[in-house]
């Protein structure tokens, strides 16, 4: 079952007591489902919990005899969809005049008579996210959307997600495909609106997981920050047993002051420790930075002798 399938489950389940917060989640999917006027009402979806909900919905409130239209058993493919259709055109007149639209409309709009509260506001976003909305796993990133087919009614959605009072949400929208989307992208936006609507384990869900990748993703840059650490350390030890075997292959490493040497010898004995290991071996101890500096000479002094061996050889 998908993440978005899950939600929708989770919302289903907790229906909302109040009548007219009954009436307000069922407009909204009235708006939104596939075909709505006063002469056809037709709900499209794919999901199981959608199509269940919708019809004790409109049975409940508006007694309404409808044509079902379920995939049959057995049926494996995917996106199958559940059509639910009103029988009798005098309920789809009924309907239609009892949310105040009548066939003056010139196209499709959310009627704001309808959500006179903000707790009818909440319950026709549910109802608005269960007809059209869905929301991706949030394993493979943070994006939640309501597809619409209407211009005006999905920028009448984008204000509507965009006016609740308990949560700053950001709705933008875009066009795809011949459809309308809001979308919010942000994952304590997408946690705040799943909450607001309900939906409390998924939105717990998108928290943990977000929780969860910020770790993965501190331990991978520790561990690309380690592994760059030892590159680095590894390049340099390189390079300064370069440098100290060539001062002992030309005789010049016996020569090299007391100091010199002893960093040099523990250099040679032990390629693999940081400069600060090195430090700590020496006695007596010296920091990071003083170890660095002898090196660094001990570099110095072979490169002088390379140049050295080429003025020679002009």
């Amino acid at each position: 079952m998908s993440f978005s399938t899950e939600t929708k489950r989770e919302i289903c389940r907790k229906l909302s007591t109040r009548e007219p917060l009954q009436y307000s989640e069922l407009y909204a999917m009235l708006l939104l489902g596939r075909e709505f006027s006063s002469k056809s009402i037709v709900f499209k979806t794919e999901n199981e919990h959608t199509f269940s909900h919708f019809v004790f919905l409109i049975n409940k409130l508006f007694k309404a005899k409808c044509e079902v239209v379920a995939p049959m058993k057995g049926d494996s493919g995917r996106n199958r969809s559940y059509i639910v259709r009103v029988i009798s055109p005098e309920r789809c007149r009924r309907i239609y005049e009892h949310y105040g639209h009548d066939d003056r409309d010139v196209t499709l709009r959310v009627n704001r008579a309808n959500i006179n509260d903000e707790e009818e506001q909440r319950a026709f976003i549910r109802g608005a996210f269960l007809a059209c909305g869905s929301v991706t796993d949030p394993e493979k990133g943070y994006h939640l959307e309501f597809a619409v087919s209407y211009r005006n009614l999905c920028m009448d959605i984008c204000r509507i997600v965009g006016e609740i009072q308990d949560f700053e949400i950001t709705v933008r929208m875009l066009s795809r495909g011949g459809t309308y989307i809001d979308y919010i992208k942000d994952s304590e936006q997408i946690t705040d609106l799943l909450t607001y609507m309900g939906a409390v384990t998924a939105a717990m869900n998108v928290m943990g997981t977000k929780a969860l990748k910020e770790v993965r993703n501190a331990a991978n840059r520790r561990a690309n920050s380690e592994i760059a650490n030892l590159q680095k350390t590894a390049s340099a030890s390189a390079r300064q047993i370069k440098a100290i075997k060539k001062l002992k292959k030309n005789g010049r490493y016996n020569l090299l002051p007391d100091e010199l040497r002893a960093v040099a010898d523990i250099r040679y004995d032990y390629p693999e420790l940081t400069l600060r290991e090195l430090g700590a071996m020496l006695d007596p101890p010296i920091s990071r930075s003083g170890v660095n500096h002898r090196l660094e000479k001990i570099i110095r002094l072979a490169d002088e002798e390379d140049s050295g061996q080429k003025k020679d050889e002009g």
